[in-house]
């Protein structure tokens, strides 16, 4: 972990919501599913957890939410990068990315990355999709369960109120999820970003209670 300075060099509108890429120190860049936490001197409020969604000169594109009041040439102070991230198996070959309940910018910016190794590329969505490459199929959430069985890797998107939906979903059980290889980002709020262990983004996994901050927020589906 480290902390430094960034920048918001600019703001832009994609998937129907506002993002910003940052300027900051290459080690403070996220990789996808990680997050880092970023404040600016005058706000009072909470610090704000940053995912990356792509790669940007001097810097990353960060997922929203981002602040009304941060706009080009806001300072911030960063820390991270937080959590763990996806990780992709080698041997994937065939990926589905699905954003269970939110437009899917936390989970793009593993496509080039599946694309590097060769895989056919899935994305799972019922939200609007801007300038996705031509590689990458795009369906809506009523073809996942055609999808669970097609793809041989599985990376979700999914707020944690709307997990148990999610399971009832893919019709989880022990059996499949212990057969299907695939993580879970849970989005939740994470304001202590793993120091104080406050237990705001506590997700009850089977084998107990674990920290999104710190444990997640990628999980494996098989430990959910």
């Amino acid at each position: 972990m480290h902390t430094g300075q960034g920048q918001i060099i600019e703001t832009v509108l994609e998937d129907g919501q506002r993002l910003a890429r940052i300027a900051c120190p290459a080690n403070l860049i996220p990789s996808a599913g990680q997050y880092l936490l970023a404040s600016h001197a005058s706000d009072s409020a909470l610090s704000v957890p940053l995912y990356y969604t792509d790669s940007a000169s001097e810097g990353f594109l960060a997922a929203p939410p981002i602040p009304p009041s941060w706009m080009p040439g806001t300072s911030l102070s960063l820390r991270g990068p937080l959590g763990r991230g996806f990780v992709i198996p080698a041997a994937a070959r065939r990926i589905a990315l699905v954003a269970f309940d939110d437009a899917p910018l936390r989970l793009r910016g593993l496509i080039q990355s599946c694309l590097k190794q060769g895989a056919a590329v899935v994305l799972i969505s019922d939200f609007a999709v801007d300038h996705l490459s031509d590689e990458v199929e795009a369906h809506p959430l009523s073809e996942l369960s055609k999808i669970k069985t097609w793809a041989d890797y599985i990376a979700f998107d999914v707020a944690r109120a709307n997990l148990f939906e999610l399971k009832d979903r893919l019709g989880i059980s022990n059996q499949l999820s212990a057969s299907l290889d695939a993580q879970v980002l849970i989005r939740t709020a994470v304001p202590c970003g793993g120091v104080a262990e406050c237990g705001v983004c506590a997700v009850s996994l089977k084998s107990g209670w674990q920290m999104a901050c710190k444990d997640g927020p990628v999980f494996d589906l098989r430990d959910i």
